[in-house]
């Protein structure tokens, strides 16, 4: 298993933050957000992480170099911003042929429970993925990402992106677990009308539709994805609660 981390956007709405750096080095409680990311995937005890890279890629890439507390990183260049997906098929050859934990460089999880994911993924050959999820009592942070639906057993049945009007309280975050076979669909998954760009729901809907098991799993306790300098108080607040 290798861990699939993108952190190739620039979060215009962060204005000064990321107008000389990419956002995911933007400091949380003194820490980057990419570290934030990187240790996670140093707690399922991946193979190799690889990173995903576009705006400003220097400052993450020098920050960086080639290991992460003695696990390689290995680089792939977005050269052009068009999307999670996009960016997950730019790195279909770094990747190999590997089972992938994926992961956005620009999100913060609060107690996050990977270990315990990747454990059920491993124990049962059946399940083509897992989202992760988060319970919030804000339904208006579900409108920032997605949401989905799920039976008892978890089995997900329809996601929804950026939903307009959140049907229940579960929001769903970039941290994904995927059988390599996720590869396959990405030439079936629509263009949103709006945003012009393959979306991650999208992608992980087709194989769903395909009869695939991909279940609803609560990774965590808090969750935000950093877009807004409100957002970068929220995930410090988490620290304080």
């Amino acid at each position: 298993m290798k861990a699939l981390i993108l952190a190739g956007g620039r979060g215009n709405r962060l204005n000064e933050l990321s107008a000389e750096q990419n956002k995911c080095m933007t400091t949380v409680r003194g820490k980057h957000l990419i570290e934030y990311n990187l240790d996670c995937a140093l707690d399922v005890d991946v193979e190799e992480i690889v990173l995903v890279v576009g705006y400003k890629a220097e400052t993450i890439i020098n920050f960086l170099g080639n290991n992460y507390k003695g696990k390689t990183i290995r680089y792939v260049i977005q050269s052009e911003q068009r999307g999670l997906v996009h960016a997950i098929e730019c790195a279909q050859k770094a990747v190999g042929g590997a089972d992938f934990f994926l992961m956005l460089g620009d999100e913060m999880l609060f107690n996050p429970r990977h270990q315990d994911m990747v454990v059920e993924f491993r124990n049962n050959k059946n399940i083509f993925g897992f989202c992760g999820i988060v319970r919030v009592a804000d339904r208006n942070q579900i409108k920032k990402t997605y949401t989905l639906i799920h039976g008892p057993n978890k089995d997900i049945y329809r996601l929804i992106e950026k939903p307009r009007h959140p049907l229940n309280e579960f929001q769903g975050t970039g941290h994904c677990l995927f059988r390599n076979q996720i590869y396959d669909y990405i030439q079936y998954t629509p263009i949103h009308h709006e945003r012009n760009e393959k979306e991650l729901p999208d992608l992980i809907q087709c194989a769903i539709d395909d009869a695939m098991t991909i279940k609803a799993f609560l990774i965590c306790d808090k969750y935000t994805n950093v877009n807004t300098h409100e957002d970068i108080k929220l995930a410090e607040g988490f620290f304080n609660e």
